[in-house]
């Protein structure tokens, strides 16, 4: 990690949003999207097998983040599971109705920068077009050409607050959230699709 952070630190020590900007694309370039279950994966681990799910890169952006001296904390979501069934056509009937998601936010430039607007601000980014949670893209790699937007303010069709059933509130760390609300699937239901599910592709 330490690492990947020396590289992402090259464009600047001041330059917080461009030092995340690079974080964030160099997490992308290496780090293969699957579709993991264990929300609270070391980010060691993440980096030691080269592939992790959408949260779990979000999970190492922060980490790298605070190897740079940048505060994070994360918002928690709790999503209604039908956003996944157009990515899991067949698996439908086993998504979880609803799914706890850990959004992070960076502090930088005297205020809390949240994840979505790490590329420039949701009204300028909705001009990438609606994220439609198909085919390849993921949220995490999402972020750097559209608005993902989780509380309408956009009033686009990149207007996701549909999905979102509840707002859990701001946590100083995701294991906080995690510990507090639980991970989406029960442990002896997560380690078996994890161990199916983390080598699949996105």
């Amino acid at each position: 990690m330490l690492r990947l952070a020396a590289e992402a630190r090259e464009v600047g020590a001041e330059a917080e949003r461009a030092f995340l900007i690079k974080a964030h694309q160099l997490i992308a370039a290496r780090v293969r999207p699957v579709y993991a279950m264990n929300e609270r994966q070391p980010v060691s681990t993440t980096l030691r097998l080269g592939r992790g799910s959408c949260s779990q890169r979000l999970a190492l952006l922060e980490a790298v983040a605070r190897s740079h001296g940048i505060t994070t904390r994360v918002r928690g979501l709790l999503l209604d599971g039908r956003f996944w069934h157009s990515r899991f056509p067949r698996l439908r009937a086993l998504i979880p109705r609803r799914v706890v998601l850990a959004w992070p936010e960076f502090f930088f430039d005297n205020q809390w920068v949240a994840v979505s607007e790490l590329y420039g601000d949701l009204g300028t980014l909705r001009a990438g077009g609606r994220f439609t949670n198909t085919g390849g893209e993921t949220l995490f790699d999402a972020i750097a050409r559209t608005a993902v937007d989780w509380d309408g303010s956009t009033c686009s069709s990149c207007d996701l607050s549909g999905q979102v059933l509840a707002d859990l509130g701001y946590f100083d760390s995701r294991d906080d959230l995690f510990r507090r609300h639980g991970q989406t699937l029960c442990l002896p239901v997560r380690i078996p699709a994890d161990l199916i599910m983390s080598r699949r592709a996105a």
